[in-house]
């Protein structure tokens, strides 16, 4: 019995590293897409684009795993279903299922695996990931002035009718650098240069003219031309700190950091609600007074402060419940492990396919089913339609029974989709009358 169990995870081993690869991989061309234009754009060297790419790894491990563990279930059950290596089990009198306690205990050690991924490392290159994006945001820029469209820089707007080779054309500079009232610029071209290694950019205007309002006596107003003219944008990327910020979303949050904003939502929460419930009872004093000018101002005043404080309480409420979410959401995507296993096993020996394509296809499928169920348990959670520990655990339960019903259906000797005998009845309709080989119906 050890020797089949340890045979049994040993099918697994190779199936899951070839389909983690795949899976991985084809996430990464999807990642490559998105990236594409900004490492075109931006002209990034090989350091920084392999940087970024290693930076966006860990969010795709934290999909790919749990579907490469469902393609290597299916497959190596597949296999040994298409082997007749089950059959053989099964007329020596084992229960395959008995077999598969070590599978479970590594599936429950790859969710530990998993928990401990998704709330302390995921959350830490996440949060890297988006300092690197905005860091490549002022990496090159000239290239942020896009052509008939208005750019703001620190103190300055931008516009240019064109951008080619970091030249422009047709410039409107709005410069808010020296007054209140912004002065207005405009030149028929000018040049990009990029100086301090990036945190300033140097704009050299040619043929234009400063239009410029006096900030003290609104009725003047001053009109001069040149011939060049250069304006500085300084301290672009000033104080960009790779490592922590002092802010957080919620995916960039670990473990004791999500807790603690919980916890702090929920005092923020509660204090609010005692605030609009004060408000609200002073609202009906002030409205049982006598009808004055007084209590009509009162009344005003004390209505605006009660609609401020209930719409500051909905924007907690929702800060919150996107916070527990998240919480929710990680240990759930962990737990599809163990699901996916036990969904994987049936699937594998009711399909009877030992093929890498059909074990990827029905696995795709599943686990489209899945994260399209989490993401919209996710969205209902957000508008408070369903609370966050439904929303994202509802998916796994159910997961999980059907699940279940798989294993009934399996030791039942039922089988779900031949995947065999459907090719070959593909490949041989036009001979309707011929039957099909012994082997592939039993």
């Amino acid at each position: 019995m050890k020797i089949l169990s340890r045979y049994i995870l040993r099918e697994h081993v190779a199936p899951f590293l070839i389909s983690l690869l795949v899976v991985t991989f084809i996430l990464l061309i999807d990642r490559v897409i998105d990236l594409l234009n900004m490492i075109i754009e931006k002209k990034l060297d090989a350091g920084t684009i392999l940087q970024l790419f290693t930076l966006s790894l860990p969010y795709m491990l934290a999909l790919s795993i749990p579907m490469a563990v469902l393609v290597a279930t299916i497959l190596a059950f597949g296999r040994m279903s298409v082997d007749r290596e089950t059959i053989a089990m099964k007329s020596s009198g084992i229960n395959i299922y008995r077999l598969l306690l070590p599978l479970f205990a590594a599936a429950v050690v790859l969710t530990g695996v998993m928990v401990y991924f998704n709330h302390y490392f995921l959350p830490d290159t996440n949060h890297k990931l988006k300092n690197l994006t905005v860091k490549i945001a002022y990496y090159k820029p000239m290239t942020i002035i896009k052509p008939n469209e208005f750019t703001t820089l620190m103190d300055y707007t931008v516009f240019a009718r064109a951008n080619v080779n970091n030249e422009l054309q047709d410039v409107l500079i709005y410069d808010r650098s020296q007054t209140k009232i912004p002065r207005t610029i405009l030149a028929k071209r000018g040049e990009v240069l990029q100086m301090d290694k990036g945190n300033s950019l140097q704009i050299i205007l040619h043929d234009g003219e400063m239009h410029e309002r006096n900030e003290r006596e609104s009725g003047k107003y001053q009109l001069r031309k040149f011939e060049r003219f250069i304006v500085n944008i300084r301290n672009l990327a000033q104080n960009l700190d790779f490592g922590e910020t002092s802010y957080r979303s919620d995916r960039e949050m670990t473990y004791p950091q999500l807790v603690q904003a919980i916890n702090e939502k929920k005092l923020a929460l509660a204090a609010k609600q005692e605030e609009v419930e004060r408000l609200r009872l002073r609202s009906k004093t002030s409205n049982a007074k006598p009808p004055s000018y007084e209590s009509g101002v009162e009344t005003r005043r004390l209505g605006i402060m009660l609609k401020m404080a209930e719409d500051q309480g909905k924007e907690l409420i929702e800060g919150l419940r996107s916070l527990q979410v998240e919480y929710h959401k990680k240990f759930a995507l962990s737990f599809a492990v163990v699901i996916f296993i036990l969904i994987g096993v049936p699937l594998g020996l009711m399909t009877k396919t030992s093929g890498i394509g059909t074990a990827f296809s029905v696995s795709s499928v599943i686990f489209l089913v899945y994260y399209v169920a989490l993401t919209g348990g996710e969205q209902l959670a957000d508008r408070s339609l369903v609370s966050p520990f439904i929303s994202m655990w509802i998916t796994n339960l159910l997961f999980l029974a059907g699940g279940i019903y798989l294993v009934y259906a399996s030791i039942h000797e039922k089988q779900l989709v031949n995947f065999n005998l459907l090719y070959w009845r593909l490949s041989h309709r036009k001979n309707k009358l011929q039957d099909a080989p012994d082997e592939l119906i039993h």
